[in-house]
């Protein structure tokens, strides 16, 4: 059989929605050290010139930052860049608030350079993207596989000094770039333990096949035994493999997947359950109802009528009786 093939990372990437927002530059020399506190939303830093010392809370050792590294901060963590060991930092808030003409100043010179900014992503990005990925990840900008990063650093650097028209568009486009050739680095480059869940099973050759059929054809009726013909493997092969990569079987996966497009399409349009039901990959509203309780706890009506004009768009979490998806 034939089977089609799709990309989970864009699917997941599309799903969640992602936004970029790009800082002032910052500028440092002498010995000099900044601390920032947990950032709400995804943070990244590049080293334009020179090289630092990077430390985040709860990551045991520090990471040297050399010309053209940068790094994608996760989690909301706290964080320190310095130009050495034993600097007492000093706030980051009110330096970047100090900024003129578009550059924050630390330290004395311009020994190192930076630009950096953000990723804000939807709702669910924590559960489906960001906690499958380690909470800082570095990557060396001095390396072959890094040249699509470095070009579109080098763009964005380039947009922020000159200030052309549009510029602000183009960064934010140019960072989104960045960002899914740093995942895709990552990934690459990714040992035991890097990542978890449905990202390790992109590295795994058994796994990925059956990942992508699914994300293709959500919709289809799949069976293991369809699924393990498109990896290769057994039945059997299949099922254990993707169990241990992934933590849940394929079918457990497809219908995980299958609700996630049903809150998407819940959240963002007006098809009615059955409309959704059907796109999904069950027969009935019924049938489409009955898996969205079991995984969220919530009814599709009940889900819509809480993210509604009403509610604000707020999710209420289990704790007053509202709803949260489980992954």
């Amino acid at each position: 059989m034939s089977v089609q093939q799709a990309d989970p990372l864009e699917d997941v990437l599309a799903l969640v929605g992602t936004d970029s927002r790009l800082s002032v530059r910052l500028k440092a020399g002498g010995e000099w050290a900044m601390s920032y506190e947990p950032p709400p939303a995804v943070k990244f830093v590049a080293v334009r010139r020179g090289r630092c010392l990077l430390t985040v809370d709860g990551v045991p050792e520090s990471i040297d930052l050399a010309e053209g590294d940068c790094f994608l901060l996760t989690q909301p963590r706290a964080f320190t860049l310095a130009s050495g060991p034993g600097v007492t930092p000093v706030p980051a808030g009110p330096v970047f608030a100090a900024a003129t003409d578009g550059v924050a100043q630390v330290g004395t010179g311009e020994d190192v350079v930076f630009i950096g900014g953000r990723f804000d992503f939807g709702e669910r990005a924590r559960e489906l993207l960001l906690d499958v990925l380690p909470p800082v990840i570095h990557v060396p900008g001095r390396t072959a596989e890094a040249a699509t990063v470095r070009w579109a650093l080098e763009q964005i650097d380039a947009e922020l000094r000159d200030g052309s028209l549009a510029s602000t568009l183009v960064t934010e486009h140019l960072a989104l770039v960045m960002l899914i050739h740093l995942l895709r680095l990552h990934l690459a480059g990714a040992g035991p333990g890097a990542v978890s869940g449905w990202m390790a099973g992109l590295t795994d050759p058994v796994v990925a096949p059956a990942l992508r059929a699914m994300h293709a054809r959500p919709a289809h009726a799949w069976t293991v035994a369809e699924l393990a013909e498109a990896a290769a493997v057994s039945r059997s092969t299949l099922a254990a493999r993707f169990k241990r990569t992934v933590g849940q079987s394929p079918l457990d996966y497809l219908t995980g997947w299958r609700i996630e497009l049903a809150t998407d399409r819940l959240r963002r349009g007006d098809d009615t359950v059955a409309m959704i039901a059907r796109k999904v990959g069950y027969g009935s509203e019924s049938a489409l109802s009955n898996a969205f309780k079991r995984v969220t706890g919530a009814s599709p009506r009940e889900y819509r009528r809480r993210i509604g004009p009403a509610g604000g768009g707020r999710i209420a979490d289990a704790a007053d009786g509202g709803y949260r998806p489980r992954t």
